[in-house]
C-alpha cells in the first residue's frame, strides 16, 4: 500500500502536532490514530522534555488505544506519525495489535540528518518498525514532507 491523499491529510495533522512540541520545548513529534472509518481517535505529541524518555506520542497512542478499542477496532486503525516508531513505540503498537502504520520521515532520515549537524546517536537504536514487529503494515516515509520534519529537527537541534 502506498500513501495517498487522505494518508497526507493525517500525516501533515502528525507534522502539525510535531510542530507544536518544538513550540513547547519538546522534540519535535507527533502522532494521530484514526479509525477504519478516518474518524480521529486520539492524538499527542512528544513530552520527553517536559516529562520523560518515555513519553513518545505513539507509546500514548498504544496505551490509549489498549483501554479504549476492541481487538478487532484496533486492528484496522491507522497510526498516522511524523516519524519512524522507535523500537519501544513499534513494541507497544505491536503489543497491543494495532494496524497500519504511516510515517513522514523515517528513522534512518532522522540519524542522517543527526549525524550530518553533528549530533550524536539516541541512546536506543533505530532500528525499522518491521525488524521489532515483522507482520506490521508500514507506509513510508512521505517525501511530500521530509523537508518540512528536517527544520523542525534542525530547529530542535539548534536549541541544544
Amino acid at each position: 500500500m502506498s500513501l495517498d491523499a487522505r494518508d497526507l491529510a493525517f500525516l501533515r495533522r502528525a507534522v502539525g502536532l510535531a510542530r507544536l512540541a518544538l513550540a513547547r520545548g519538546d522534540e519535535p513529534f507527533g502522532s494521530v490514530l484514526v479509525s477504519s472509518e478516518g474518524d480521529v481517535l486520539f492524538e499527542d505529541h512528544n513530552r520527553v522534555v517536559a516529562i520523560d524518555g518515555t513519553q513518545h506520542p505513539e507509546f500514548a497512542i498504544a496505551r490509549w488505544a489498549g483501554s479504549h478499542l476492541s481487538p478487532s477496532e484496533r486492528a484496522v486503525a491507522t497510526v498516522y506519525t511524523s516519524g519512524e516508531h522507535c523500537p519501544m513505540c513499534s513494541a507497544a503498537h505491536g503489543w497491543v495489535g494495532l494496524g497500519r502504520i504511516a510515517y513522514a520521515a523515517s528513522s534512518a532520515q532522522l540519524g542522517a540528518w543527526r549525524a550530518a549537524w553533528g549530533l550524536p546517536d539516541g541512546p536506543v537504536r533505530a532500528l525499522p518498525i518491521r525488524e521489532v514487529v515483522p507482520g506490521a503494515v508500514v507506509d513510508g516515509p512521505a517525501p511530500e514532507l521530509e523537508d518540512e520534519v528536517r527544520a523542525l529537527h534542525e530547529a530542535f537541534a539548534r536549541r541544544r
